[in-house]
């Protein structure tokens, strides 16, 4: 099976784990799926091993603390160095395909925003592109460095009985919002470079949409 199809099925085994088991096995899989270095294909085969030695322990009456051990995060760390890295031209799609969903959903949003404005202001549609791709570049830069972050701090709350989230959820937002006040200084800032056109708002929602078309006929395609 490919990787959609083990996530699938693993998703419909993990009902039948008991709270505790359920519990420690989730927090082994968001671990190993967090590191995007891994293959996803030998992690997802590793994690549906690593489920049905569970579910087979469970009937026994063991738990997963009796099968893995009681240091969840050292099992996890042996099992990621035994797994191959993730190709870097099959990460390069995953981010591209992050940044080309912000700068679809930005388009239509743009385009909504100057189709309701317009009737009670005038609204510059002139676009410089050489300028709007310098701030699309520092947009996609925040979004992608918010993620990383908000991940990392999942990661760091695994395998944590007691995890201080209000840390946690105080260092994220201020990240963020020194992140966009980042964004919206460039944006303000950024100076009319080079020759422009006229992009009007049905134009926007447009490009916006044939984006998110591409990006998402290509996801269809990959999982296929």
């Amino acid at each position: 099976m490919n990787a959609k199809k083990l996530i699938e099925e693993n998703n419909l085994k993990r009902e039948r784990l008991t709270p505790e088991n359920e519990a420690y096995y989730s927090n082994l899989l968001l671990y190993i799926r967090l590191q995007f270095s891994l293959s996803e294909q030998q992690s997802e085969e590793v994690l549906m091993e690593l489920l049905d030695h569970l579910l087979d322990g469970q009937k026994a009456g063991q738990t997963a603390v009796d099968i893995f051990g009681d240091n969840p995060k050292g099992f996890a760390d042996e099992l990621i160095e035994q797994l191959p890295k993730e190709e870097k031209r099959q990460l390069i799609p995953y981010f591209g395909g992050i940044i080309g969903t912000i700068i679809g959903w930005f388009l239509i949003i743009r385009g909504f925003l100057f189709l309701l404005l317009s009737p009670f202001t005038e609204v510059k549609t002139m676009v410089y592109p050489l300028s709007s791709i310098c701030i699309a570049l520092v947009i996609a830069g925040f979004v992608i460095c918010t993620i990383v972050l908000i991940l990392k701090l999942i990661k760091r709350s695994l395998f944590k009985e007691k995890d201080n989230t209000t840390k946690s959820s105080i260092l994220a937002g201020v990240v963020a919002a020194l992140g966009m006040a980042v964004v919206l200084l460039v944006a303000k800032f950024m100076p009319e470079i080079g020759p422009a056109f006229d992009f009007s708002w049905w134009a926007s929602i447009l490009g916006g949409g044939v984006v998110l078309l591409i990006r998402y006929g290509s996801k269809k395609f990959n999982s296929m």
